[in-house]
This record gives C-alpha cells, sequence and structure tokens, in this order.
C-alpha cells in the first residue's frame, strides 16, 4: 500500500497502477521529505513530477505545503490513477493545485512554463541514460534559480549525467534505489 506520509493529507492512501509503475517506497520518501523539509524545499514551493506514475512523490510534497504540482504521466491508465490520487489529496489539503498532464516527459518539457522550484525525475529504471540525459537538458529552462532536482535511478545504473545548467548535489543510497540531488548551476561569470 502507498500512502501519503505527513502533511495534511498524512495517512491517505493513495491507488497504484496495475502495472508499469514502481512507486517509490515510503521508506524512501519519508527520508527524501525529511531532507527537503530541512531544507526548507517544500513549503510553497513550484514542484514538477516527471514520470509521475500514482503521483506520490508530487502529491507528498503538496500534502506538505508545496504551492503547485504537475504530474506528469505518458501511461493512460497511471495518468488516471494520478488523476485520482491528485483529487483526493487536494481534497484532503483545501484545494491546493495538483494538474496531471497525460504527456511523455519530453513532450511536457516543450510546453512547460515553470518556473519550477522542486523537479522529481523518477523514470522507469531501464530508461537509458542518453534519453535520461536529454529529459534534464529539456528540463533546465523551466527551472527556477533555487531548483532543486531529485532524480531515482537503480543504483546499479550509476549518476545520471547532468547537462550544463545542472550541478550535483549529492546523493543517498536506499538498497537498489539511490537519489541523485542536484541543483540549477549558476550561469558562467563571462564578465571577466
Amino acid at each position: 500500500m502507498t500512502r501519503i506520509i505527513a502533511g495534511r493529507a498524512g495517512s491517505l492512501s493513495l491507488d497504484v497502477p496495475d502495472a508499469g509503475t514502481r512507486p517509490t517506497s515510503d521508506r524512501v520518501r519519508e527520508s527524501l521529505f525529511g531532507s527537503l523539509e530541512s531544507a526548507d524545499l517544500v513549503r510553497g514551493a513550484a514542484v514538477l513530477d516527471l514520470y509521475a506514475g500514482s503521483g506520490a512523490l508530487g502529491l507528498e510534497a503538496i500534502s506538505r505545503g508545496a504551492a503547485s504540482a504537475d504530474l506528469v504521466e505518458r501511461a493512460a491508465k497511471a495518468a488516471e490513477v494520478a488523476r485520482r490520487n491528485a483529487g483526493r489529496v487536494s481534497t484532503a489539503v483545501g484545494g491546493r493545485t495538483a494538474r496531471v498532464h497525460r504527456a511523455s516527459a519530453e513532450q511536457f518539457l516543450q510546453i512547460a512554463r515553470g518556473p519550477y522550484d522542486l523537479v522529481f525525475v523518477d523514470p522507469p529504471y531501464d530508461l537509458p541514460a542518453g534519453e535520461l540525459e536529454d529529459t534534464l537538458r529539456a528540463l533546465v529552462p523551466s527551472l527556477s534559480e533555487r531548483a532543486v532536482v531529485i532524480v531515482e535511478r537503480a543504483t546499479r545504473t550509476g549518476a545520471p549525467l547532468l547537462p550544463d545548467g545542472l550541478s550535483a548535489l549529492r546523493d543517498k543510497r536506499y538498497g537498489d534505489t539511490t537519489l541523485w540531488w542536484a541543483e540549477r548551476a549558476s550561469p558562467p561569470d563571462v564578465s571577466r
């Protein structure tokens, strides 16, 4: 069972698609959001959840005080599950916005308005590294100056290749899963 861990919708159960997704475990989400909240990165944030599946990451952020969340999921059944979950969480928190977009990450990023302060990138583990790098490159123009990007991948895949515009912050391993943190890189000083 997947659930919202804390915040105004804490303990609310979330539906999970029957197949084709790999929900982030409660243990990983609890640790992740503890770190995000201690760095004051959730409250008031504009959140983007790419490869959203059930929407658990973006909806956890909404429950904990994010201003809005865009949940992007290509698979029709998973997008419908995310839409139902978003409706229940929105009701529980008093209407904060969680929008579900049925599109691939690449399609969405072509039209994304942003700017996003907090981005979760949790693609299928078999997504080729080059495609992930392309997604991250397309994401950079939609990031706020203080944006943090969290990439969840299988530990065995190694660190994602970060494009210009993103710099590595840290990583944290949870068994077979690793979270890689990146931040919006400052543009180079060309005035010298």
